[in-house]
């Protein structure tokens, strides 16, 4: 089959199309005839040999995609050959075929193409289980999402609006900004001419949110403290601004904060099968009415996997890149 490859790790220029080996389909899974897939920052930590796929994972990158089901596994109910699919992938989506545990897919809502799907998987389940499940966010309180324009900020900026929550974000530039705005951020910080903690505690009335969904980690640390409520939770997705950080472990005793260090990708099964069936019960209705939706900056083709990683590292994008394979 069709896939990207990467003949060493490196930048964007070891990325070759080259054929694979098809993937063994097991009990429990499906078989998925891929029509996209969506770039996410993962894959370009993996192309550079620095985030090595789980064990048992495909060796391919791609964390998502959507296409339709070509084959079904033993024990594998409410799935019929040609449904339209979309699902959370441990590897493997920059191919024509994948496998998956049939936990981690999801229908493809009418309303919208396989390519807009193949950009829903990772960034909305992430944004859902990181700010719901983990980070407790209810109706009435709010949440400060750093990097509004990027694929996990967009789903949570729809997200904390259909929750009854207050959407405060950062971006990088004021023109993000606006369009954090138009999607339904309450607040947008512009972080290069604006301190993000200051900000957070002046449209807060100085009290401050009640989560952080926050990718950087040691660079936005304290600010990113500073910036909670008496009670409230950090939740740490990602080390893009480092990973080591002195710290005043005071700040976490007298003001009650927590910081949990997440991940998505590494989950057992069951727990990808419960945070799916999670979003669908919360959010599936939205999804399917488009009050929420995948925001698409650009589709390129497979063949052009090196131009998507180099948009994505410059920050060039708002919303998802996504890959056409088929």
């Amino acid at each position: 089959m069709r896939a990207v490859l990467i003949e060493r790790p490196g930048d964007e220029t070891v990325l070759r199309v080259g054929d694979a080996e098809r993937p063994a389909l097991g009990a429990g899974e499906l078989r998925i005839a891929v029509a996209a897939t969506a770039v996410n920052r993962a894959d370009l930590l993996q192309r550079q040999g620095h985030y090595p796929p789980p064990p048992g994972a495909s060796p391919l990158l791609g964390l998502e995609c959507a296409g339709t089901v070509a084959e079904i596994g033993a024990g594998v109910a409410g799935w019929a050959l040609g449904d339209r699919v979309m699902a959370l992938l441990p590897g493997g989506g920059y191919a024509e075929e994948v496998v998956v545990h049939a936990g981690s897919a999801m229908r493809v809502p009418e309303r919208l193409s396989l390519e807009e799907a193949a950009a829903v998987p990772e960034v909305f389940l992430t944004a859902f289980s990181n700010l719901f499940p983990i980070g407790r966010l209810e109706a009435g309180g709010s949440a400060l999402v750093h990097g509004g324009g990027s694929g996990v900020g967009t789903a949570a900026i729809q997200l904390i609006r259909a929750a009854g929550a207050r959407a405060i974000v950062t971006a990088g530039s004021d023109e993000k900004c606006a369009r954090c705005r138009d999607l339904g951020a309450d607040v947008a910080i512009q972080y290069r001419t604006e301190s993000f903690a200051e900000r957070v505690k002046e449209v807060t009335g100085g009290r401050g949110v009640d989560v952080v969904l926050d990718s950087l980690g040691a660079s936005y640390l304290e600010g990113n403290l500073a910036s909670l409520a008496i009670g409230g939770r950090l939740v740490l997705i990602g080390l893009m601004g480092g990973a080591k950080v002195e710290m005043n472990l005071a700040a976490l005793l007298a003001r009650r904060l927590s910081v949990i260090g997440s991940t998505l990708r590494t989950r057992p099964l069951e727990e990808k099968a419960a945070i799916v069936a999670g979003f669908e019960a919360r959010f599936g209705a939205d999804l399917a009415a488009g009050r929420i939706r995948p925001i698409v900056d650009r589709v390129l083709p497979l063949e052009r996997a090196a131009e998507a990683h180099r948009a994505m590292k410059a920050s060039e994008h708002f919303g998802k890149i996504v890959l056409r394979v088929a």
